[in-house]
């Protein structure tokens, strides 16, 4: 049997690693299938070689406590690739982690697909040289990617975002303000603070005071907070004296329905990142909030070369949603934001608009793109076996 062997190192590649499989066992059901990843693909059976909440970090001095175990994790991922000897390793996002398996089983003489381009056109370009060496092939999400790319010599494919086969714009408010006993008075507030322990420390703490002090401009607010497993327990304890009291869910299909109830009337605090390319799609207006250690943020600040942080910002090339990050990342600003997006239709309106013409630059020439990385896939597996 043919083994693929995929690397997920936090929750949105392990969301595009099980979309992978399950496109793959359409179109190639003799597959299988081994490696690192989460909840997602452990649904579709996936058996992962180690927790991946272990690689759930991010920000110079959040990693720097745990680098001898992620050598650790290094090492294994290591030897069970040349134990299982597959005949293609895809490693998903997580460039910190996944490229240093990439780069270590080089020797091994096994093909690596990188899945989701590293954004090395935003900060450290140089770098580009380097990733040429440790993959053969890139799959890029954002369009205006694979030019880049393609000039360090890599063979790169655009596959479109797999956030639009996620269902996010399909979740039913009715359904999840029945659910939790919502008055019809009462406003939905999504607040998404990351996957990553380091982000929920710094972020959630603001998010909950910026959305007291909305509560007492904008009454009758209820945050719902989607709880990603790895940080489960930290956000209980964080929301746990928040007023307005929170609803934790931690159903996909919850989730889902909490967007469909925001989009009526309310509005997010969202993390930077996948999360609020997700929440674009389901419709909900929204600002965008970030933190880091104050020393990995000044050695970002002299790399970064793009004007926005928010995926949908940088697609538009204009200031969609509001970003508020590091010491602009305060309960005040964000709760001037929130206030505005929840009295102000047309606030909330211009950011719908900005939206859909961003989501429009993601599908792929053709299909889902879930089965457009999955044809790349099959296609380097079948020119292996041929060589």
């Amino acid at each position: 049997m043919t083994l693929v062997y995929l690397v997920a190192g936090e929750a949105s590649g392990d969301a595009l690693g099980a979309r992978l499989m399950s496109a793959l066992r359409e179109m190639r059901p003799g597959l299988d299938f081994a490696g690192i990843g989460g909840e997602r693909m452990a649904e579709q059976g996936f058996s992962s070689l180690f927790p991946m909440r272990e690689l759930a970090l991010m920000g110079l001095l959040e990693v720097l406590p745990n680098i001898r175990s992620l050598a650790r994790r290094l090492d294994q991922t290591i030897a069970d690739i040349a134990a299982r000897r597959p005949a293609l390793i895809v490693t998903i996002d997580s460039p910190g982690f996944t490229l240093r398996v990439a780069a270590r089983a080089r020797p091994l003489g096994i093909p690596v697909l990188h899945y989701v381009a590293p954004q090395v056109w935003a900060w450290r370009q140089g770098r580009v040289k380097k990733i040429a060496r440790q993959v053969d092939r890139i799959l890029t999400l954002l369009p205006f990617e694979a030019p880049f790319f393609e000039g360090a010599g890599i063979p790169v494919r655009f596959v479109g975002h797999s956030i639009l086969e996620s269902g996010a714009d399909q979740g039913d408010a009715a359904r999840f303000r029945a659910c939790h006993g919502l008055a019809p008075e009462e406003r939905v507030v999504l607040v998404m603070p990351g996957s990553r322990r380091s982000e929920v420390g710094r972020l959630l703490p603001v998010f909950g005071e910026a959305l007291r002090r909305t509560e007492a401009a904008v009454p009758g607010l209820r945050p719902v907070v989607p709880i990603a497993g790895p940080v489960a327990e930290a956000v209980r304890a964080a929301a746990a004296n928040w007023h307005p009291a929170p609803i934790l869910i931690d159903d996909i299909a919850e989730k889902f329905d909490a967007y469909a109830a925001a989009r009526q009337g309310g509005a997010g605090l969202i993390k930077s990142g996948t999360s609020s390319l997700e929440v674009a799609l389901a419709g909900v207006p929204m600002a965008v909030g970030y933190r880091v250690n104050p020393v990995t943020a000044a050695i970002a600040r002299r790399l970064i070369k793009v004007k926005y942080v928010s995926l949908v910002n940088l697609l538009a090339d204009a200031p969609v949603i509001p970003e508020f990050l590091q010491e602009r990342c305060t309960p005040e600003l964000l709760s001037a934001c929130l206030t505005q997006l929840l009295t102000e239709p047309g606030a909330a309106a211009a950011q719908r608009e900005g939206f859909a013409r961003v989501l429009g630059q993601l599908r792929p020439a053709e299909g889902r793109p879930s089965a457009a990385a999955a044809a790349a896939v099959l296609e380097m597996l079948d020119a292996r076996q041929t060589a």
